[in-house]
């Protein structure tokens, strides 16, 4: 049995005559950008997520980008503003906050959920602090209470990077409302991912949604008028088309990948592995990744190409050892770094049959079974 860690051909099967008849819409509507199709996504997100503003945008860094731009424009931050952010994120959150001329200060994360620790981002505030970054690492909901209660009693800004936890939720409200703005991606490899780069922002300020509506359309809210520095970062029809046959079939998308955590965590009991925890609250967790940790993850991902498993490391380096970033390269983070050195993802998606999670299942718990019996 062979089990490719992701197969886009196969996730996309399913709605390859839907998807078609999408393309076939757009091509005879004669309107490729800022039409029907994504008028009706911003709707779709808008009511998924509870959010009265949705704006498209070309991809999901562009879209967090556009989120602290606007901010600037709007004068609530400037060049040289701090922003915590979570030392174990994947770049791009701190790209985003670069590229916008803001400081990107790093907090470690709980080891046990991966997101980030609210004690750390408490220790983390200075005076020239203004914004906490959140991210919902591998589809898990941030601890929001405690990080809501910090950020509003510093007069902080609270941004999501939701584009790993689409479909989750806390206390009965949907991620990307759960703070003052949030990003999504639509990478193809998403839950919800569209056939190229697509993404978006919401916010339930109308101000903030007019500025980075007009921000990714070349600074401009009106044709040939550019009150702003602005880019081009807009959602196409087609890639917003797909994204609207896909958004429909979320929750079952969603509860099929719950499903087969659920499975995983009752089922695996190999004692050289630590499993990410089941929670409390079953919608709380979207299951974009299912990581595990281990102190044998060479051994292990030789162990599962053997086997015919395929596995990916997310992420192998953390942003403070990348090279981009070599002035934060001499920062104490620990947890970060025992993270990143022991992580392994195993397939999870939708379409993944019942034998073959069997498989993976019984495959991990073979793993050095004889060495610690």
């Amino acid at each position: 049995m062979k089990i490719p860690f992701l197969n886009l051909k196969q996730i996309n099967s399913p709605y390859q005559d839907q998807l078609e008849e999408a393309v076939k819409c757009v091509l005879n509507s004669g309107w490729y950008l800022q039409g029907k199709e994504n008028a009706l996504f911003e709707e779709k997100l808008s009511k998924e997520t509870g959010c009265r503003h949705v704006v498209g945008t070309g991809n999901g860094l562009d879209a967090l980008r556009l989120i602290f731009k606007g901010y600037i424009e709007l004068g609530l931050l400037k060049e040289g503003d701090e922003v915590i952010v979570p030392a174990n994120t994947y770049i791009a959150s701190i790209l985003a906050i670069s590229d916008n001329g803001l400081k990107p200060v790093l907090a470690e994360p709980l080891i046990s959920t991966y997101n980030i620790d609210p004690d750390q981002i408490r220790s983390k505030i200075t005076s020239r602090t203004k914004a906490v970054l959140v991210v919902h690492l591998y589809g898990f909901v941030c601890n929001m209470q405690p990080i809501y209660e910090i950020a509003r009693s510093n007069e902080l800004l609270l941004i999501e990077d939701n584009a790993q936890a689409i479909g989750a939720e806390l206390n009965g409200k949907k991620t990307g409302n759960l703070s003052d703005a949030a990003a999504f991606s639509f990478y193809p490899g998403k839950n919800i991912g569209a056939l190229g780069d697509a993404g978006a922002v919401t916010t339930n300020n109308v101000q903030l949604a007019d500025m980075v509506r007009a921000l990714a359309n070349y600074g401009s809210s009106e044709k040939y008028i550019n009150d702003f520095k602005g880019c081009n970062s807009r959602l196409d029809e087609i890639q917003a088309a797909f994204l609207n046959v896909k958004l429909d079939e979320l929750e079952a998308i969603t509860e099929r990948r719950r499903s087969i955590a659920k499975r995983y965590c009752m089922e695996i009991e190999n004692p050289v592995l630590t499993l990410p925890q089941w929670p409390n609250d079953v919608k709380q967790h979207a299951w974009h990744l299912y990581v595990i940790r281990t102190n044998y993850r060479d051994e292990l991902r030789h162990y599962l190409s053997v086997k015919t498993i395929g596995s990916m490391i997310h992420y192998p380096i953390p942003p403070h050892k990348q090279n981009a970033y070599k002035e934060l390269g001499e920062l104490s983070l620990p947890v970060t770094e025992k993270i990143h050195n022991t992580i392994l993802s195993v397939p999870l998606h939708q379409c993944l049959r019942e034998d073959e999670v069997d498989y993976i299942i019984d495959s991990l718990n073979d793993f050095k079974k004889n060495d610690v019996e």
